[in-house]
């Protein structure tokens, strides 16, 4: 099952993306702090399940992603990553119909696949199997992918500040 995202224009400044680390549990989050009008659409979480376990939360409200969460990581992969050259400037609605009232969260199994270059600033991450898709810039340090058929294909979480170096023993 994919999840619908719809691209419209953005009215309004790129909002900003802050990340920060949890040390303890490996989890990476961020929030998005933004008063842009909300455009309809669900306002809840959107849980991104892979098959292995993995576990990614978007944050929703009105239909705008206002925060990720990497909770439990699939394997991340090193690689050579390219952050795509041709990204669209515009927001991307989840899902495009309104949520209903007692729908506060979804889920969506998917495969999930993660790759980051060498210094663990730049995450891609990839929902289902690999396919074209358009990126679209939805805050300044978060790209989201939208596929042929208006469904959600990916993030690009850059800009991404080191993992906290473990404390010294004393």
């Amino acid at each position: 099952m994919g999840l619908a995202g719809r691209v419209v224009e953005r009215t309004g400044r790129i909002p900003h993306i802050s990340y920060k680390w949890d040390a303890e549990t490996d989890i990476l989050t961020g929030a998005i702090k933004s008063s842009r009008k909300k455009v309809g659409g669900l306002t809840g979480s959107v849980e991104l399940e892979g098959s292995d376990g993995s576990f990614i939360l978007l944050d929703v409200a009105g239909g705008a992603i206002c925060g990720v969460e990497v909770v439990v990581w699939p394997d991340v992969r090193t690689a050579s990553l390219s952050v795509p050259s041709k990204v669209e400037e515009g927001d991307v609605v989840l899902p495009t119909r309104r949520s209903q009232p007692s729908v506060a969260a979804v889920e969506v199994d998917t495969a999930l696949a993660i790759e980051t270059n060498a210094a663990e600033s730049v995450f891609h991450v990839r929902l289902g199997p690999a396919r074209r898709a358009r990126a679209v810039r939805v805050a300044d340090g978060l790209l989201v992918e939208v596929d042929e058929q208006e469904e959600l294909a990916g993030l690009w979480l850059l800009d991404v500040p080191p993992f906290p170096a473990d404390e010294p023993v004393a």
